[in-house]
Order: C-alpha cells, then sequence, then structure tokens
C-alpha cells in the first residue's frame, strides 16, 4: 500500500498512525517494551531543551523530510505565538533554544527569536539545511549567526556528492559545500573559535545508521581531504518511520522489514535517554509536543499537561507523562537517535 493512495501528497497524521498500529507478524507493541525494560510509564525528568519549530516553509523538498517541508507550505509561527515563547523562557531557567522548521531562517521572527533568547542568556541551536545560506536574501545570514554565537546543527547526508544529491535534490552537495566554507571561513568549527558546527547524519535508505563515532572519522577524513571542510561533531539520526520516509518505505515494500529492523534492535539503554524526557517541543501555532517526531504526527502533550504556550505550566510539563507510539522504535533502536545524535 502506498501513502499517495491515501491522500496526496502524503497522507494524513491520522492515516500515517493508522498503518503505524496496524498489527503486524514480529512487531512487538512500542509500550511493552518500554514495560519490559521498566520504563512505562515514559516520564519526563525536566526540560532542558525548548525546541521552536518556526513553521514547514522551505527552499528545499528532500525525499527523507519527517516535517513534509517545501516551497510551497504555509504553516509559519506568528510573532505572537513567538512572543509566548520568549515569554516562557524569561519565566524559566531552561538553558537551550533549539530552533528548526522547515527552514526555520525564512521564518519573518526566526531572527527575533535568536535575539531575544540569546539576551535572555539562552543557548540557541540552529538546525540549518546549510543550501538557505547560499539564497541571496540570505547573503548576511552566517555572519549574523556567528556575531552572536549561535550553535549550528547542518544536515548534510554523506560526503559524496551523488549520495547527498540523491536525498536532497540536485545541486544541494555542491551549495551545502559551499556554506561550509562560509562557515568555516567566520571561525566556525574552528578549534577555539566558540563557534560550534556539528552535522547530522542520516541513511539514504532503509537501514539504521552506522556507529556515529565511525560514521564521524569518515567525514572528518573525507570533509577535509576533498574540500578543506572543518566541524564540531557528527551525530547520526535514524529515519523515523513517518510522512516522506514512510510512504518511499511502502511505496518501496520496505515497511514491514524495516519496522522488524527497528523493533528487534530496540535498546532499553536508548529508550531511558530519548530526547523526549528532557525536551518539549513547540509546534508552528504554538501547540506542544513531547518531540518534533511527535508533533508531525499531531500527537500532542496528553496526560493532563497543557497542550499549548500559552498555558505553559512549568511544573506539569516538567514531569508529563510523554505520548508513545510504534514511530517510537526509530529514537531506540540500537545506539538510539535523537536530535543530538546516538544515546548509548
Amino acid at each position: 500500500m502506498s501513502l499517495v493512495s491515501i491522500g496526496h501528497p502524503l497522507a494524513s497524521a491520522g492515516e500515517q498512525l493508522r498503518v503505524l498500529s496496524e498489527p503486524r507478524r514480529l512487531l512487538k507493541p512500542f509500550e511493552q517494551s518500554l514495560a519490559e525494560s521498566g520504563l512505562s510509564p515514559l516520564t519526563a525528568i525536566g526540560i532542558t531543551v525548548l525546541q521552536i519549530n518556526v513553521g514547514k516553509l522551505c527552499n528545499q523538498t528532500c525525499r527523507h523530510c519527517h516535517v513534509d517541508a517545501g516551497p510551497d507550505r504555509r504553516e509559519t509561527m506568528t510573532r505572537e505565538t513567538a512572543e509566548h515563547c520568549i515569554r516562557v523562557l524569561a519565566q524559566t531557567d531552561i538553558p537551550t533554544v533549539d530552533i528548526t522548521g522547515g527552514a526555520p531562517e525564512l521564518n519573518a521572527n526566526f531572527r527575533w527569536i535568536v535575539e531575544r533568547a540569546k539576551t535572555l542568556g539562552r543557548h540557541v541551536l540552529d538546525r540549518c539545511n546549510l543550501t538557505i545560506l547560499t539564497v541571496p536574501s540570505q547573503a548576511d545570514l552566517a555572519g549574523f549567526l556567528a556575531a552572536r554565537g549561535v550553535e549550528i546543527v547542518a544536515s548534510l547526508p554523506y560526503y559524496l556528492e551523488d549520495e547527498t544529491d540523491r536525498q536532497r535534490g540536485e545541486g544541494v552537495f555542491a551549495k551545502s559545500r559551499d556554506a561550509l566554507r562560509t562557515l568555516n571561513a567566520l571561525g566556525y568549527g574552528q578549534e577555539g573559535s566558540g563557534l560550534r558546527l556539528n552535522l547530522v547524519y542520516n541513511p539514504v535508505g532503509a537501514f539504521l545508521p552506522p556507529a556515529q563515532a565511525a560514521i564521524e572519522a569518515d567525514f572528518r577524513r573525507e570533509l577535509l581531504r576533498r574540500h578543506g571542510i572543518v566541524f564540531n561533531s557528527l551525530y547520526t539520526i535514524t529515519n523515523m518511520p513517518i510522512s516522506r520516509f514512510l510512504e518511499f518505505l511502502l511505496r518501496t515494500g520496505n515497511y514491514d522489514r524495516y519496522m522488524e529492523k527497528l523493533v528487534s534492535a530496540y535498546n532499553p539503554a536508548a529508550a531511558a535517554g530519548v530526547m523526549c524526557r528532557s525536551m518539549l517541543s513547540v509546534g508552528w501555532d504554538g501547540t506542544l509536543y513531547d518531540c518534533d517526531f511527535n508533533q508531525m504526527l499531531e500527537l500532542r502533550v496528553d496526560h493532563g499537561a497543557p497542550a499549548h504556550i500559552r498555558d505553559f505550566d512549568p511544573g506539569a510539563l516538567a514531569r508529563r507523562r510523554i505520548v508513545t507510539g510504534q514511530h517510537c522504535y526509530g529514537c531506540t533502536a540500537g545506539a538510539g537517535s535523537s536530535c543530538g545524535g546516538a544515546t548509548a
């Protein structure tokens, strides 16, 4: 079955959840795995990261994108919602602000959020697709980020051109290479600069990422040798069986095999360290989620916790019960997967 037959261009969040929840041979319910690990119910242990998804507008349309972002998307965070986010930061001691999208830099309030968060003394991360730095209207963006000490977490599927372009579109690797050179020239990734540049790797196909340390060593060696590029760290992220990647799995007949691989690789240590336990995700409209993946499936926070940023309750949200599902196996397989890479 293909999601294209369910809806165009992709299935709704409800239809995706239906596919994920269908009983299949050997697919143990995620909650059962948690219970056997002594982790059920999964609960938050605080909030150290406020992740703000400012919308789905992007200058790219990547095959693996769990956000289903692209140039034609119009979902975007308003100033009013952005102000709610800053108010929450001002009223709490949450140390890190993680700004994502889409291409978050295309949101009209992106730079305002960065400025306000930095004024409050918070560490700011920008989840950058790199090519946005080469768009003429964003010519000063790299300098803006460097001047404010923003940490950049940049997606780069591979250190070879063909593999990267196959996942993200023709010409993307060359633009990404040029953007990385620009960032390096500003000090990003350079020892002693204080400007952190981290890369994100996710597999092109239906398999788990390799060991993070090993693939980081490969990227470090090859990017330096081929292009003179340096960076601080590389994070491996497992492709989540949602949105465009779910459609790919179904269309190619890889869904059952991939899900069985995730379930069989379930790691209790990775489950204990999942990012949702210390992160809160804010959607473009202010709705609250346990993580960005739940956001794309429209699984907002539940079990009595407030579901919108305007109703933020630090006590209730810091100890909330996490909403889980079969897609959570993507974060708990093998060495684990999070916005900060492997978890175990």
